[in-house]
């Protein structure tokens, strides 16, 4: 069961943005696996994506046609990925991307594609044709839950969330949906994120927006340091607020807005963690005193990606000496051994790079075994700090990738 992650609630509807979602029969899943996100023409757009040299079809496609207009509608797809699938599945996505400009009288460089799911096999395009009107029926702005769970994979609830603030004396709402759960590492974090509000921002703040929050949301998470080859997050902007255009980050209500979508896209970033494959921790680790934020970053993922650290995590083990061996072989440009301290849940376990003396076999079981586990690691060499947010290793990671095809 996801850690600490609540059922969905109500997602704020955002002026300008209309969803509709359909089954057309692509997933295994019985439920709807092709999403439609339609946008107002006022809206502006900016998406970043994965950075595996072997992307899906639909980012060389999304990432062309972003550059060329400002998206007018997306298209969603689960169970298939459309990725290793060469010439032709590019000629697949840029088939669909027809088909949706068709439906709602749109150029097909107006619409951005995005797939996820098994990778290696080929889209059936009549699928998506035969659904697409549905897809178009269903278009409200009250349908973000819908899509949240139409574009889950072996996610186990649809993730999503909404904040309401006002920018002076417009009242803004900003709505965003994530999916994935395993495959989750950056560059981006199967990840697939979908956020908009209805703020009136030019397209270059935007993506100023966009690259800053996930820097220190969705590039900071991980489950099993896999990049995905579909990875993608698309922020929008409709427009649709009553309010001047913030244009530059002079604009005395850039800071509010950098707030609020920061907190957004970091609920939206840890919600992953929580539902990862087969997770029963939830993970924090920070690294601080380092002599660089590179240092500090590295360190923090490689104790993330330790298959022996999270596998005492998963079984409560306060094996505390993998810690330190990570620590040690971490390839940062400067380590004091002697000046290194671990803490687990407050509980502190090495001072200067030695056992502390206050510290005890019980008192780490019981540091260990709440869901939620916070890991310190101290330098002693600098300011800079890191943070990474993770998961332990289970029994049902592996099989739920073992059967992930079956």
């Amino acid at each position: 069961m996801p850690i600490g992650l609540p059922r969905l609630p109500h997602l704020e509807g955002v002026p300008g943005i209309q969803l509709g979602t359909a089954n057309a029969g692509i997933s295994k899943a019985h439920r709807d696996d092709l999403t439609l996100i339609k946008c107002g023409p006022s809206t502006v757009g900016a998406a970043v994506f994965t950075n595996n040299q072997f992307c899906a079809a639909p980012v060389i496609v999304a990432k062309k046609h972003i550059n060329q207009h400002s998206p007018r509608a997306l298209i969603i797809n689960s169970g298939n990925a459309n990725a290793g699938t060469g010439t032709q599945g590019i000629q697949d996505a840029s088939k669909i991307c027809q088909l949706v400009a068709s439906e709602l009288g749109l150029a097909a460089e107006e619409v951005l594609p995005f797939s996820t799911g098994v990778i290696g096999n080929r889209l059936n395009v009549p699928d998506f044709k035969r659904a697409l009107p549905e897809c178009v029926r269903s278009l409200t702005e009250d349908n973000w839950l819908n899509a949240a769970r139409a574009i889950m994979t072996t996610d186990t609830l649809p993730k999503g969330a909404s904040k309401r603030f006002f920018l002076d004396k417009a009242p803004i709402t900003l709505t965003g949906i994530v999916k994935g759960s395993g495959m989750i590492h950056p560059n981006m974090a199967t990840m697939l994120g979908f956020i908009a509000l209805d703020a009136v921002v030019t397209q270059p703040i935007l993506k100023r927006l966009l690259r800053r929050s996930v820097r220190d949301s969705f590039n900071r998470i991980t489950i099993d340091g896999d990049t995905s080859t579909n990875d993608a997050c698309v922020l929008l902007a409709t427009g649709s607020a009553n309010m001047e255009p913030i244009q530059d980050e002079t604009d005395p209500r850039y800071s509010k807005l950098v707030q609020n979508i920061d907190l957004l896209f970091l609920e939206l970033a840890q919600n992953l963690i929580r539902d990862g494959e087969g997770a029963t921790k939830f993970v924090t680790i920070k690294v601080s005193g380092a002599a660089s934020e590179i240092d500090a970053q590295k360190l923090a993922f490689a104790v993330a990606h330790s298959p022996l650290v999270k596998t005492a995590l998963f079984a409560s083990d306060p094996n505390w000496g993998r810690i330190l061996a990570v620590v040690g072989r971490a390839e940062i440009e400067r380590l004091e051994i002697d000046k290194v301290g671990i803490t687990i849940n407050d509980v502190v376990i090495v001072t200067n790079g030695e056992p502390a003396d206050s510290y005890t076999e019980e008192a780490g079981l019981r540091a260990m075994a709440p869901e939620e586990i916070q890991i310190e690691i101290s330098l002693g060499l600098g300011e800079a700090d890191g943070v990474v947010w993770t998961s332990d290793l289970s029994y049902d990671y592996v099989k739920i990738n073992a059967e992930y095809r079956s």
